[in-house]
């Protein structure tokens, strides 16, 4: 192309020293993709000191070029969530724990608490650790669980009244009782926290801090659809598994899922995951569930997952729009008997228009 002497009248001329400077520029939108990494010994402590060249990030498969790197540690934006459909004894454990639950978050975080059992309660928005955290805290402690036990549906003590010869006094027909339907809604609380999250200012790590036993039954939002918010949003899920998900072998049942049963005559009956805190977990880059029962080794594994989420290293490339699949992210460390957590992949915005 030959260089251009003159412009349209209107028009701004290009620099008499460079004419055709911006004449072969050709803008390509591209996403940066943010990918928290922690890295781990063989004895769970946190790995130190590993330089750009040590990782290698992989999206589908493909070596991607680090644009940003650092080891810094970063402000939370956390959303705590507790779960009040455990027993009452199981809540009134950690309510003894959330001093320590306070004390593990520094005066540059932002906190707001959710609650959920067969409803989800945003208890307080965000703000900084302080005199207003711990008042709300204190409101939490007032909370109880669930203390009514298995329902009763026969037997002396059921709901159809007296019974002489296995009829009811008051009625020759006898009553059909089914117990009624349970409902431990987590899915639906990470993701009203993670749409909270979404708004939170973007210097800051976005976490969802989860104290449950993990059971999983009647949310209106799936797994996967929660998953691709927490993904789209980069927001990290850590937990602490109480009461049955902290019994040895229970976090197996997580890998079994009877979504409904009908039963002919009496209704459908959703029996959820029995402990789906893995599955967002791992797919989100938090590393491992803290299984705790003890009070003291609860408040240990407070201070351990935001410690984990606090520290992490940071790395960054570019990647082109795409429709919105899924892309897969594998990060590898050239170091020997380390373990590497990050999130499994996320979803690219869309190419604009």
């Amino acid at each position: 192309m030959p260089p251009v002497k003159t412009v349209s009248e209107g028009t701004v001329a290009v620099d008499s020293e460079n004419p055709r400077e911006d004449l072969y520029k050709i803008g390509v939108t591209v996403n940066t993709v943010i990918v928290p990494v922690t890295v781990k010994d063989g004895d769970g402590r946190l790995v130190s000191g590993l330089r750009p060249k040590d990782f290698l990030v992989l999206e589908n498969g493909r070596q991607q070029t680090l644009n940003y790197f650092t080891s810094d540690p970063f402000p939370l934006s956390a959303a705590v969530i507790f779960d009040l459909g455990m027993s009452d004894a199981g809540v009134r454990k950690i309510q003894e724990t959330l001093p320590a639950l306070e004390g593990a978050f520094s005066q540059f975080d932002e906190i707001a608490i959710y609650t959920y059992s067969s409803t989800v309660s945003r208890v307080s928005d965000y703000g900084t650790v302080g005199q207003q955290l711990t008042a709300v805290l204190n409101q939490v402690k007032t909370y109880t669980g669930r203390n009514n036990g298995p329902p009763v549906t026969g037997g002396p003590l059921g709901p159809q009244g007296p019974i002489i010869n296995g009829r009811p006094v008051d009625s020759q027909v006898q009553p059909v009782i089914t117990p009624p339907k349970q409902s431990h809604v987590i899915n639906d609380a990470i993701l009203m926290a993670a749409r909270d999250l979404a708004k939170r200012d973007r210097i800051r790590r976005k976490i969802i801090f989860v104290i449950s036993d993990g059971r999983e039954i009647g949310s209106s939002a799936s797994y996967a659809d929660t998953l691709k918010v927490l993904l789209t949003q980069n927001v990290i899920v850590y937990a602490v598994g109480v009461e049955g998900a902290a019994l040895p072998g229970y976090g197996k049942l997580q890998k079994i899922h009877v979504p409904k049963l009908d039963v002919p005559g009496v209704g459908s009956f959703n029996f959820g995951y029995g402990n789906i805190l893995p599955k967002y977990v791992n797919a989100t880059g938090g590393g491992t569930v803290y299984a705790e029962n003890a009070k003291a080794d609860i408040e240990k594994a407070y201070a351990r997952a935001i410690g984990d989420a606090r520290n992490q290293y940071t790395l960054a490339y570019s990647a082109k729009p795409g429709a919105g699949g899924y892309r897969e992210i594998e990060v590898r460390v050239r170091r020997p008997d380390v373990k590497v957590y990050s999130k499994a992949g996320y979803y690219p915005l869309p190419t604009p228009k």
